[in-house]
């Protein structure tokens, strides 16, 4: 009799909408609904969305604190034939977010890793920017330490391209204020706030005029 080989199970990288549930696709609902398990960043967020979704499935955590410690049995878990999602709180996992070890440890162990692509902030930001965007350069999140972002924001200041920042709601005036201090008050930047959300708003003009605004605003 032949030997039946165990097929092992699959890693979705499915994006998650950015604040706005209506934004997620039906492949990633379709794969939600059929996969073992769900990796999530935190679970209050994971289950926010899968309730919206009526969607009922054992959830695994891994975030910065615990990836480590979990990454294993999730490994064991598709080794063994189970199919897994990886979701971010919002928009494309592992943008800034955690997992990079668990897709490193599942390509080791020949597990194929399928992304399935969704609402990305960057993306909208720039087409709703009105900024001419063809090369940008990504940067993320500057550091909370003021000296460290102030040297990171003048080296930034050398580039060329159009540049692509990230922040939470609460150090946006702290941002807005050492780009109107470092950079020129006249270079035109675009604030894209709560995108997708009731709120959503682009405040355009120089950086002098969006802190101006966006100060009274936010």
């Amino acid at each position: 009799m032949a030997e039946i080989t165990k097929m092992t199970g699959k890693l979705y990288i499915v994006s998650t909408p950015i604040g706005n549930y209506d934004d997620i696709t039906l492949r990633a609902v379709r794969i939600l609904k059929e996969v073992d398990l769900i990796i999530s960043e935190e679970f209050k967020e994971a289950r926010r969305l899968l309730s919206h979704l009526s969607i009922n499935k054992e959830l695994f955590s891994i975030n910065e604190h615990n990836e480590n410690e979990n990454v294993d049995e999730i490994i064991l878990a598709l080794v063994d034939g189970k199919s897994a999602a990886l979701i971010s709180d919002c928009g494309t996992p592992l943008f800034s977010d955690p997992g990079h070890l668990l897709v490193q440890l599942a390509i080791q162990n020949r597990i194929e890793v399928i992304p399935v692509p969704g609402a990305s902030s960057i993306l909208a930001a720039l087409v709703g920017s009105g900024i001419n965007f063809e090369k940008f350069y990504y940067y993320g999140w500057l550091s909370p330490k003021k000296d460290i972002r102030k040297k990171q924001l003048l080296d930034l200041k050398k580039r060329k391209e159009v540049i692509v920042l990230m922040d939470t709601p609460y150090r946006l005036r702290t941002l807005l204020e050492d780009v109107e201090k470092l950079w020129n008050k006249n270079m035109p930047i675009v604030l894209a706030y709560e995108l997708t959300k009731a709120k959503e708003k682009f405040y355009r003009g120089t950086s002098e005029e969006v802190f101006r605004l966006a100060v009274r605003k936010i």
